[in-house]
């Protein structure tokens, strides 16, 4: 990860958490899958490389994005 003094590792832990849970909300399975899923995710590397910015991106639209994801692959996630 780049290190950036303007991004705090433990507020982008939260941000993980977050989606992670609302990806578990929107999809009705348990953290632990939703967690699965979110670490195979391209939009996890895409906001692991914060150079991308992604990380500004709201909670909400990074769900979805894992979630149009998976749905053109339609992998067994």
């Amino acid at each position: 990860m780049t290190k950036n003094p303007l991004i705090n590792e433990t507020l982008l832990q939260m941000k993980y958490a977050r989606i992670i849970s609302l990806l578990a909300e929107r999809l009705n399975i348990d953290n632990a899958h939703a967690l699965e899923i979110f670490y195979q995710s391209a939009t996890h590397k895409s906001l692991s490389n914060l150079e991308n910015n992604l990380h500004n991106m709201s909670d909400a639209y990074l769900v979805d994005e894992i979630l149009l994801e998976k749905d053109n692959n339609k992998s067994s996630y």
